[in-house]
């Protein structure tokens, strides 16, 4: 049987009898910041288990995408040395939320193995908690397995929690026997680390609470969670001993021989390869993306370590990222967001392979160089930390290599340097903004963008995810420094200027810029043709369209600022700004929101500083000198001893590093657009300047003429035309509704409605589409008055969605709840819903399923 249909079979014995397929959730866990990866079947399930979750179902089965790679559940540095551990796994369940319990979960996992996989029963051993009395009899005496196959172990493998604190229980584990012929012992018994025994399935009961003081008291509802890895039992099916040498992994391997080039199939590495193309490749699928920290830094520990495993079959070319087309052909029918993404997931992988090939053979080098010197068996910590720092080495890449020849890393040595970095990245500037890896840049640069927008300069470093690089080519994201350069960087509200760096055909686009380390200017962006190496002599040149209209916004700021003071009063301090191209943005100082006669008031003057056309001078001066001329600084901000002060007329004073217009004319207009609260006693107005708020004046005067001309009015006369209407479509609508509630009771031609009988039980089931939820109600109840006793159901598809709801008259509330009606038809649209006992509602957004919603409810109240 190949895997698909073992899956398939696994899902399909279970929906029998009577649990819900529900999809694999992401490997990123949503309910969960204290995982890393989803790592099991029950992590979709966490908030049901803990009571804080209801579904529609209290039954249900899953095969659950799982990646154990990185935190606690790390399976990495064993991957391809044994015949049992992934990076990615499939692990199928069945799932109890308060259903049934150890008797049930005992006999759906023995049938299906016996029966529906026919494994011989003399081949399938059993475990259980040594305290768990119940799961015992239930295996002896009605399962009737041998006391031979059959043990009680004590210890925590038995025992599963959730956590120090809250639900808890026994486990029943079913082992399979490979056969004499493969060392190990039965479970429970001193040889039982060997392989000839391997666990296929783990039931876990949960039936207690343990408290924060260890006790532990019955849960109300026990629960079942169960676990059979899809590989594991793949082998049993297969005749196989080794994960590896099942048909989706053989399949893998021998693609992957193929793209490296490589004859024989039984190697570590191939193995290797084809474990890591499935975490790598959904790992992508699901949104991660090669990084430098958290889950991105395991994503590309793992590509990294399949790129060495090829340099190390003889491949020096990027590989793969081509056995994505592989692994679609295995999987992609179980997962259809894997084939969706599969063009993602290629680019994603050559980029990292790309990356890493420029310093894995240097890097390699520099290795071997090391151990021909190497005095004993373990290689310095601050030889691997320098492979990580400088070369992307991640240690247990380098543990990988030094595995190989009986050789060991020093971790305590390499965890020093790497906590001597974090302290020295600590003591960074506050305007650092490079990953916490980043090398010390002990570089001076010279700002110029104040006199020019363009200026040739000389490449002082280029750093790409932290590290520094002697070179970068076309398609690379990287930050470039610059001995000397016009672009501003991020600062004082004003966002970075964007740009390109040209040399010889080669362009560089910068997408922002930043501060780096301490006063380093980063050009951040990417390369789009070409190559830039360190020592370049390069021209860098300033977006000019895009400067000068944030030089528009960053003037204005300084206007408004003082228009909020003369307005407002001298308690307006500003408490924060964004001046970007096309907006700006003031936080200020005060208690309440402001008039629309004051925002007048402040525009008119803002504009009025803006016609008298004051000049603006930038001018260098002493702290204190500045403070005595009343120059305006932001609160609680550093300042240099000598500070840059920029003057509009004698209208405007203030400490300021940015850029700004020559004469507040060159503003052109400024039109405030909103006015809101961001905090307590802390208000923000966003505007408009130049080109964008003309724009804006003249959308908006189109707009009102035409809606003018609409309603045959004029446009002063148009707020009165639409209150008159606003109040004439709210009585339209009350009639309306009213008339949707008498034509939907009308019923039939003798005036009867249409019930039909469920048994006893009078049941009328109508669809009424285009009908909001108000308008239904109001249907609902007058259908009430016409059928007093029975079950009402009405559906409506509106806007794609379906709206269902029911309602059940107190002669039927002791034999049926509204509530549980609308649970278990929703699901059917794809939704969810609740109510009381004589009432409720719900909908879904799969509207084209609210037939059979409809249909659904005489089975569910028979």
């Amino acid at each position: 049987m190949k895997t698909t249909q073992i899956r398939e079979t696994f899902l399909q014995y279970f929906a029998d009898s009577g649990h819900e397929i529900v999809p694999s959730s992401p490997l990123v866990p949503g309910n969960d910041p204290t995982l890393l990866f989803t790592n099991s079947g029950m992590v979709q399930f966490k908030d049901v288990f803990l009571g804080a979750e209801k579904r529609p179902y209290n039954r249900a089965t899953t095969a659950q995408r799982c990646v154990r790679a990185g935190g606690k559940h790390n399976d990495l540095e064993n991957v391809g040395y044994t015949a049992r551990h992934h990076t990615f796994f499939e692990m199928l369940g069945n799932f109890s939320f308060g259903d049934y319990f150890k008797r049930d979960a005992i006999h759906f996992a023995w049938d299906l193995l016996t029966r529906g996989f026919k494994l011989p029963e003399d081949r399938l051993w059993v475990t259980v908690y040594s305290e768990d009395d119940e799961a015992a009899d239930v295996w002896l005496n009605q399962i009737r397995i041998p006391g031979e196959r059959f043990t009680r172990i004590s210890t925590s493998d038995n025992f599963w929690a959730m956590g120090d604190t809250g639900p808890c229980g026994p486990c029943s584990e079913i082992f399979y026997d490979h056969g004499p012929d493969i060392e190990g012992g039965p479970p429970g018994t001193p040889e039982q680390d060997g392989d000839r025994y391997v666990e296929l399935w783990n039931l876990v009961f949960m039936q207690y609470e343990r408290l924060a003081d260890g006790s532990l008291t019955p849960l109300p509802k026990p629960s079942v969670d169960t676990g059979m890895g899809l590989e594991r039992i793949s082998t049993v099916m297969q005749g196989v001993y080794s994960n590896y040498d099942i048909d989706l992994f053989s399949a893998l391997i021998q693609d992957a021989a193929s793209s490296v080039g490589c004859d024989s199939h039984d190697s570590k590495s191939l193995r290797v390869i084809a474990d890591h193309i499935r975490s790598a490749a959904f790992l992508i699928t699901d949104g991660v993306t090669p990084s430098n920290e958290g889950r991105g830094y395991v994503l590309r520990r793992i590509i990294r370590r399949a790129v060495r495993h090829g340099y190390q079959l003889g491949c020096k070319e990027p590989f793969f990222h081509r056995l994505t087309g592989s692994l679609v052909e295995q999987m992609g029918d179980a997962y259809p967001e894997l084939p969706n993404a599969r063009d993602k997931v290629e680019r994603v992988l050559l980029k990292e392979e790309e990356r890493f090939a420029r310093t894995l053979d240097q890097g390699i080098k520099i290795l071997d160089r090391e151990l021909a010197g190497l005095d004993g068996t373990v290689l310095p910590g601050d030889v691997a930390f320098r492979l990580y720092d400088t070369y992307g080495f991640p240690l247990d890449l380098t543990a990988d290599f030094l595995r190989e020849m009986n050789l060991t890393v020093d971790n305590e040595g390499f965890e020093q340097c790497m906590q001597e970095q974090r302290n020295r990245a600590k003591q960074a500037s506050k305007f650092e903004v490079l990953d916490s890896k980043s090398p010390n840049l002990d570089i001076e640069v010279q700002f110029s963008g104040y006199q020019s927008i363009k200026e040739e300069s000389e490449i002082a470093a280029i750093i790409v995810d932290g590290s520094h690089e002697t070179a970068v080519i076309e398609g690379d994201k990287a930050t470039l420094i610059l001995e000397s350069t016009p672009v501003y960087s991020e600062s004082g509200g004003q966002v970075g200027d964007q740009g390109i760096i040209v040399i010889n055909g080669s362009e560089f686009r910068v997408d922002d810029t930043q501060y780096v380390s301490g006063k380093v200017i980063g050009h951040i962006g990417s390369v789009v043709k070409g190559e830039f190496r360190v020592g370049d002599t390069v021209s860098a040149e300033v977006d000019a369209e895009l400067r000068y209209s944030t030089m528009n916004n960053h003037s204005a700021t300084h206007l408004l600022h003082s228009a909020l003071m003369n307005n407002l009063g001298s308690h307006v301090q500003q408490k924060g700004s964004l001046v970007a191209p096309d907006r700006l943005r003031f936080d200020f100082a005060h208690d309440s929101a402001l008039s629309g006669e004051e925002l007048e008031k402040i525009e008119r003057e803002v504009n009025n500083a803006i016609r008298q056309n004051y000049s603006v001078t930038k001018e260098l001066m002493d702290l204190e000198e500045a403070k005595a001329k009343g120059a305006a600084a932001l609160f609680g901000e550093k300042y240099d001893a000598r500070v840059r002060v920029v003057a509009m007329g004698d209208y405007s004073l203030e400490l300021c590093g940015g850029t700004h217009v020559d004469r507040t004319g060159d503003i052109g207009l400024f039109k405030i657009v909103d006015e809101s609260s961001i905090a307590s006693g802390i208000r923000r107005i966003e505007a408009l300047t130049g080109t964008q708020a003309v724009e804006l004046m003249q959308t908006e005067s189109r707009m009102l003429s035409e809606v003018a001309r609409l309603m045959h009015t004029g446009v002063g006369e148009l707020s009165d035309s639409v209150a008159q209407i606003l109040k004439n479509n709210r009585l339209f609508e009350r009639q309306i509704s009213d008339l949707k509630a008498q034509l939907a009771t009308r019923g039939g031609d003798d005036g009867t409605l249409s019930v039909e009988k469920v048994g006893d039980i009078p049941l009328l089931v109508r669809r009424h589409d285009d009908t909001d939820v108000r308008d239904l109600r109001n249907i609902l109840s007058s259908l009430q008055q016409k059928l007093d006793s029975g079950v009402i159901v009405l559906g409506s598809l509106n806007r794609g969605k379906a709206t269902l709801i029911c309602s059940v008259s107190e002669d039927w509330l002791d034999r049926l709840h509204a509530g549980d009606i609308i649970g278990k038809i929703t699901p059917i649209v794809g939704g969810k819903g609740g109510g009381k006992a004589h009432l409720a509602q719900g909908g879904g957004a799969e509207g084209d399923k609210l037939d059979a919603a409809l249909e659904a409810v005489s089975t569910v109240i028979a």
